[in-house]
């Protein structure tokens, strides 16, 4: 989980903005993220990518997937904004 949290925490410093939901929801995509990149890291490069905390996979895969979740996050959330003012 502290990994998880750490690379929501990368991920909102690569792409910095103004995101809904402040810190707990980038704490979740954090966590949640570190997931997916596992998954994903077995799935489309059969690797582990889970390693070890202190592994450069493991953190590779996490802030990718937490990267990933952001974006989501933001393009989901960013279109409800605009549909609301519009």
């Amino acid at each position: 989980m502290l990994l998880g949290l750490l690379a929501g925490a990368v991920a909102k410093l690569l792409l910095p903005g103004k995101d809904p939901g402040g810190i707990i929801i980038t704490m979740l995509i954090g966590i949640v993220g570190g997931l997916l990149g596992g998954w994903l890291g077995k799935v489309i490069l059969g690797v582990d990518s889970i390693d070890g905390f202190f592994d450069l996979s493991t953190w590779t895969a996490a802030i990718v997937g937490s990267l990933i979740l952001l974006v989501l996050y933001r393009v989901v959330t960013g279109n409800r904004r605009s549909h609301r003012h519009g």
